[in-house]
């Protein structure tokens, strides 16, 4: 797929997708984003009405890149985590240029967890993808 962003997709841009999916969300649904774990919820909701209207992540692929931006910039401002390019030979494993690299040093990939949440529904729930790395860096 083919995403058409209208920022580069490189690390120091990630905030800046966060932020207009946070914009987008209040305009669009009313929600209020606020960058914390409990609003993982509200995107995994919103994720599931695209879902009920018959949507493909195809259709929809800029929105969700954002909304992956969105959580993984709640789990660096909630976690102390950090964005980072994904290049050479892990461009394939991962299949998106930004990933977030947790204190601890372990990598993951919250932009494809958000496409994995659309294309297989609530079993790919992000507030317990939070859970599952902010754990680890929480017990540091």
């Amino acid at each position: 797929m083919e995403l058409r962003l209208r920022y580069a997709p490189e690390a120091a841009n990630a905030g800046r997708f966060a932020a207009d999916i946070v914009a987008s969300a209040a305009q669009v649904s009313g929600v209020q984003l606020d960058y914390s774990v409990g609003s993982l919820a509200l995107v995994d909701e919103i994720i599931e009405d695209f879902r009920g209207s018959g949507i493909g992540s195809g259709q929809v692929g800029e929105t969700l890149f954002a909304f992956g931006c969105y959580v993984g910039e709640v789990m660096v401002r909630q976690g102390g985590a950090a964005w980072r390019e994904v290049g050479g030979e892990e461009a394939p494993v991962f299949g998106f240029p930004l990933v977030v690299q947790l204190p601890s040093g372990q990598v993951c990939n919250p932009i494809g967890k958000v496409f994995k949440r659309m294309d297989n529904g609530p079993e790919e729930n992000l507030p317990y993808f939070y859970t599952v790395f902010a754990q680890p860096w929480r017990r540091g």
